[in-house]
């Protein structure tokens, strides 16, 4: 059935949005809304130019025979900012201090919209690399995956301490804990990743690197290749890391459990994007 512009319009973003880094033909939307390739080139060109003034995305246009349009999601400087700036201030509430002087992050990572936020922030990171898998650790690390995931339209692996009957054959790793020096185990189904692919490692929280560390061993294992790392907050550290290639939104400095007092500020996410962040903004 033939459809008027402005449906064409909502159905279209809509059709786009859910399917990044995806590339549709421009048959594909001649054909579902009975229109000429023509009409639908000045819809997209519509699109495209609000996605650019609204700084959601990035509307690719690839041309030739097998060619078509691809969205690519992105986060622009202005609101990367502002959403860093506005975590770390929640962050640095005294009453997330947990005995032991851990910081509670569980209501947060819990949240749709930030988890939204945190999942463009990464991925406009490796918006131009081969990711094929983005690999977590159980549990708190899964929905920041899963959000990374969906906006790079890629899977999600997930690593565990514990093996489970339903993951069949796994391959498994030892590592030492970066914060206590202590041997332990990893593993991941043998079905999980191809040999050859671009892993991009993400977790909630670092602070010596043992288990980021863990996980590109396992990545090895695989013969699979290291994409990036990338954390929501990392912890200061007295010792080295195990790992010195890595991006953190935030950074949380030593907790005072005795004054009760936490620190949170920007992590290095910014810097070492900001040639990035600040190109989508010409």
């Amino acid at each position: 059935m033939k459809t008027r512009r402005s449906d064409r319009l909502i159905d279209m973003t809509r059709y786009l949005l859910e399917r990044p880094h995806t590339l549709v033909p421009l048959t594909f939307f001649s054909q579902r809304y009975e229109s000429a390739k023509s009409s639908i080139s000045e819809d997209l060109a519509i699109i495209r130019r609000t996605f650019a003034q609204r700084q959601t995305g990035i509307l690719e246009t690839v041309p030739g025979a097998a060619g078509g349009v691809r969205y690519i999601p992105i986060i622009a400087e202005p609101e990367a900012k502002e959403f860093i700036t506005s975590i770390a201030q929640r962050l640095s509430d005294s009453k997330r201090l947990l005995p032991g002087g851990y910081v509670y992050l569980t209501d947060l990572l819990g949240t749709p919209e930030i988890l939204r936020q945190i999942g463009r922030l990464i991925a406009t990171q490796y918006l131009d690399s081969s990711v094929d898998a983005v690999m977590t650790v159980a549990t708190k690390g899964i929905p920041i995956a899963q959000s990374v995931s969906q906006y790079l339209n890629v899977p999600f692996v997930i690593v565990r301490r514990d093996s489970k009957i339903t993951e069949g054959s796994t391959v498994s790793v030892n590592y030492v804990s970066g914060s206590s020096d202590r041997v332990e185990k990893m593993e991941l189904s043998k079905r999980s990743l191809q040999s050859g692919a671009g892993v991009l490692i993400v977790d909630d929280f670092m602070k010596g690197g043992g288990t980021v560390n863990g996980m590109k061993s396992l990545i090895d294992e695989f013969d699979a290749k290291l994409v990036g790392v990338s954390v929501f907050a990392e912890g200061s550290f007295a010792g080295d890391r195990m790992i010195d290639d890595y991006t953190s939104l935030l950074q949380l400095d030593p907790v005072d459990p005795k004054a009760k007092t936490i620190n949170a500020k920007a992590g290095n996410y910014l810097v070492k994007n900001a040639d990035l962040l600040a190109g989508f903004n010409k």
